[in-house]
C-alpha cells in the first residue's frame, strides 16, 4: 500500500468541508479525481502531498516514497531559463557530473599516484551512480518532454517571460521528468492544446509509479483511469474503472440507493401507523391494556434504534441554461476567401485561408496552440484585419460571442451589477436569473475579481444567454467548468436552432456537438465533414502524406547514438530528394543550410562516440569526453527538431482533405 486515508476530515472557516473520507492508493494505481467545483478536490491533494493535515483522521504514507504535486509556480533567480527549470529535475545526477568534471580537472594536475588513485576511485563510483540513474539518459528525457509538451522552441526564452499558462505547462514538464512514485494532477490539460493533451495521456498509460489525476476532461479521464474516486457532498466513493464505467455504476448505485430508501420510508410509515393503532386500542380498552402500551414502546424503541437512510439526490442544482434562437439569418453566416494574417514583425500566422459556414451548421476550429484559433475567430468576428483576402458575412446575423479571457472590463462590479450592466432587467429579476446560474442569495453581491475560473464562465453564460443571437461564437467555453455545467452547456447547445463556431480542445465536447471540423495546421485551414475524432483519422492521413519523411525526422533523434540512422540523413533517400525539392520551391535555403550543418556536426559527434566506445573508455578523459560529446550531442538534436518544425511549417499545403 503506498497511501491509506482513514477517516479524514477538514474544516475551514468553520464550515465543514468533508469528513469521514478514506482512501486506499496502492502502487502502480491510474486514478481518477472527480467531483463538482468547491467540493474539496484540490484540499484532499493537498492533505496526500502532506502540505496540510487533516482536523480528525489519519494519512499513512510509504516510508521513502517520493510525491510530486504543483501547488504554486515558484520563483527562479534572474536569467533562469524553460531549459534550466527542466534540468532542476534532475538536481542530484547534475551533482554528481559536476563533481565528475571537478575531478577530471584535478586528474589534469594531480603529481602522487595515491592521489590519482583515490581520485580515480571516486570519480568511478561517481559514474557507476550517473550511469545507474540514467545519467547519460537525462538529454533524452528532456527531448521527450520539451517535444510532447511543445517547448522546444521556449527552451532558451527566460522562465519570468512566459504567461502564466506557460509557467505551468513548464513545470509540468519539471515534475514528469523527475518520475515521483506519486503524481498529483490538478487539471493538467487545462493548458495544453490537443497535442500535447494526448502525448499526455501516453504518457500516463505508460507510467511506472502511481498518479492520481483531478481533472473535468471526461475523454482524458477515460483514456487515463482505471479507478475513478468520486467526491460530493462531503462523502468519497470508489469506482473500478474508467470514467464512462463510473457515470454508468454511479447511475445504478443512485437508483438502488433511492429504491432501498422508498422501502425503507414504507417500512417507517407501517411501523408508525402500527404504533399509533396498538395505543389506540389499549386505551379503548377498560381499563388501559399495560401489555399493548408495551408493544407500541417495544416498537417505538427499534424505530428509533433503525438506521435511516439519507434520501439520495437524483437530480442536482445545476445551471438552469437555453439557448433561443433570435430569426434565422441568411444562408450564407460567414465566407473568407483567400484569408491571409502577417503581422508586423513579418510572422506568417495564416496563409490563404477558405472558410464557408452556412446556416444551422455547427463547426469546430482545432489546432495546436498558436496556430491561430483565436485570431481566426477574431478575423471572422471583424475584430482583427487581414493581411488579404476576402470577407463576407450573412444578411440579418445577431452575433453572440464568449471569450475564453474574461469578458469583465470592470471587475469591481459586483455579479448583479455586472449583470445588469449587460442585460437591462430589473433587480428582481436579474437574482431570479441569476439564481438558475448558482448564485444564489448574497452571493450575487460578490466582486467579479474574486470569482472563480467556473464562476465567471456562468456568468458570461448568463449575460450570452439572454442577449438574442442567432449565431455562437464560442472560444473554449469548457475551460473552468465542471462536468455537470458542461453537460448543460452541451444540451444547450444541442437545442440551439442557429449557427454554431466553436474552438475548444475539449474531445468530449467536440465529438458530441460539432458535425464539421476546421483543423489549423502549418498555417492553412483543413475541412473536415465529421466530428473531431472522424478527423483526426483524416487529419493523420494528410501529414502523412504530405509529411512523409518530415514525420520521421519529428520523432526523438536519440536513436542516432545507438547507431540507426534517420531517413532523412540517407543519400538515396528518394523522400529526401522530394523533400529537398519541396525546400528549393519555397525558398527556404537558410533553414536547410543550418539544418545540414547540424547534421554534419550530429555525423561527426556520433563518430567520436563510436571511436571512444570501442577504446573501452577505462580512462577518466574518456568518460569525460564522452559526458560532454553526449551533452552537446542532445543539445545540436534539440536544435535540429526545432529547425524541422520551421522547416516542415515552410512547406506548401495542397489545400483541404478531399471528403
Amino acid at each position: 500500500m503506498l497511501i491509506q486515508v482513514n477517516n479524514i476530515a477538514k474544516m475551514y472557516g468553520g464550515s465543514q468541508i468533508f469528513q469521514h473520507i478514506s482512501m486506499s492508493i496502492s502502487e502502480r494505481e491510474k486514478i481518477g479525481f472527480v467531483g463538482p467545483n468547491g467540493c474539496g478536490k484540490t484540499t484532499i491533494l493537498k492533505l496526500l502531498a502532506g502540505m496540510e493535515e487533516p482536523d480528525e483522521g489519519m494519512i499513512h504514507r510509504k516510508k521513502g516514497m517520493t510525491i510530486g504535486y504543483l501547488s504554486q509556480i515558484p520563483v527562479f533567480a534572474t536569467g533562469t531559463t524553460v531549459d534550466d527549470v527542466l534540468r532542476s529535475a534532475f538536481a542530484p545526477l547534475l551533482k554528481i557530473h559536476k563533481r565528475m568534471s571537478t575531478i577530471e580537472k584535478e586528474l589534469e594536475t594531480v603529481r602522487s599516484e595515491a592521489e590519482s588513485a583515490s581520485l580515480l576511485l571516486e570519480y568511478g563510483d561517481l559514474q557507476d551512480a550517473f550511469t545507474r540513474n540514467d545519467g547519460y539518459e537525462l538529454e533524452a528525457k528532456i527531448n521527450k518532454v520539451t517535444a510532447g509538451l511543445n517547448l522546444e522552441l521556449a527552451a532558451s526564452q527566460l522562465f519570468a517571460d512566459l504567461s502564466g499558462g506557460e509557467q505551468t505547462k513548464v513545470m509540468l514538464g519539471k515534475m514528469l521528468l523527475q518520475e515521483p512514485d506519486f503524481l498529483l494532477l490538478d487539471e493538467p490539460t487545462n493548458h495544453l492544446d490537443i497535442h500535447a493533451v494526448e502525448w499526455l495521456e501516453q504518457y500516463l498509460q505508460e507510467y511506472a509509479g502511481t498518479f492520481l489525476v483531478v481533472s473535468h476532461d471526461r475523454y482524458f479521464l477515460d483514456e487515463v483511469a482505471e479507478k475513478i474516486y468520486h467526491l460530493e457532498d462531503g462523502e468519497c466513493h470508489v469506482y473500478h474503472g474508467n470514467y464512462t464505467f463510473f457515470v454508468k455504476e454511479r447511475e445504478g448505485k443512485l437508483l438502488k440507493e433511492f429504491q432501498d430508501y422508498q422501502e425503507q420510508q414504507k417500512k417507517i410509515k407501517k411501523m408508525k401507523e402500527a404504533i399509533k393503532r396498538l395505543r389506540e386500542w389499549a386505551n379503548r380498552a377498560n381499563p388501559p391494556n399495560e401489555g399493548l402500551h408495551k408493544r407500541a414502546r417495544n416498537m417505538e424503541r427499534a424505530l428509533e434504534r433503525m438506521e435511516k437512510l439519507k434520501r439520495p439526490v437524483l437530480e442536482r442544482s445545476r445551471m438552469g441554461l437555453t439557448f433561443d434562437a433570435a430569426e434565422r439569418s441568411g444562408t450564407d453566416v460567414v465566407r473568407l476567401a483567400g484569408v491571409s494574417k502577417q503581422f508586423e514583425d513579418g510572422r506568417l500566422l495564416l496563409r490563404n485561408i477558405d472558410f464557408h459556414l452556412r446556416w444551422n451548421e455547427k463547426a469546430a476550429i482545432v489546432g495546436d496552440n498558436g496556430t491561430g484559433k483565436s485570431t481566426l475567430l477574431n478575423i471572422i468576428l471583424g475584430e482583427e484585419n487581414v493581411t488579404e483576402g476576402e470577407i463576407t458575412t450573412g444578411s440579418q446575423l445577431k452575433v453572440g460571442y464568449l471569450s475564453q479571457k474574461t469578458a469583465f472590463a470592470d471587475k469591481s462590479l459586483s455579479v448583479l451589477a455586472a449583470f445588469r450592466n449587460e442585460i437591462p432587467v430589473t433587480e428582481g429579476r436579474a437574482r431570479h436569473i441569476l439564481a438558475k446560474f448558482m448564485f444564489y442569495g448574497a452571493s450575487v453581491f460578490r466582486c467579479v475579481s474574486n470569482l472563480s475560473g467556473g464562476e465567471q464562465m456562468r456568468l458570461q453564460l448568463a449575460i450570452l444567454m439572454h442577449k438574442d443571437v442567432n449565431f455562437l461564437v464560442l472560444d473554449e467555453p469548457t475551460n473552468h467548468l465542471d462536468i455537470d455545467s458542461r453537460e448543460v452547456l452541451e444540451e444547450a447547445l444541442e437545442q440551439f436552432n442557429g449557427t454554431l463556431l466553436a474552438v475548444s480542445h475539449d474531445r468530449y465536447f467536440l465529438n458530441k456537438l460539432f458535425t464539421k471540423t476546421h483543423w489549423i495546421w502549418k498555417k492553412q485551414l483543413y475541412d473536415y465533414p465529421g466530428n473531431y475524432s472522424w478527423a483526426r483519422g483524416k487529419h493523420e492521413q494528410l501529414t502523412a502524406k504530405q509529411c512523409g519523411q518530415a514525420e520521421v525526422l519529428r520523432q526523438p533523434l536519440v536513436q542516432n547514438r545507438n547507431g540507426n540512422e534517420t531517413a532523412f540523413s540517407t543519400p538515396g533517400s528518394d523522400s529526401g530528394k522530394d523533400t529537398n525539392k519541396s525546400i528549393m520551391k519555397n525558398n527556404i535555403s537558410f533553414i536547410e543550410k543550418e539544418i545540414e550543418q547540424l547534421e554534419a556536426t550530429i555525423a561527426e559527434l556520433e563518430k567520436t562516440l563510436a571511436a571512444l566506445t570501442e577504446k573501452g573508455h577505462k580512462a577518466a578523459d574518456d568518460w569525460s569526453v564522452i559526458a560532454e560529446r553526449t551533452k552537446e550531442l542532445s543539445s545540436k538534436e534539440r536544435q535540429l527538431v526545432a529547425l524541422y518544425r520551421q522547416w516542415e511549417e515552410s512547406i506548401p499545403s495542397s489545400g483541404p482533405f478531399p471528403s
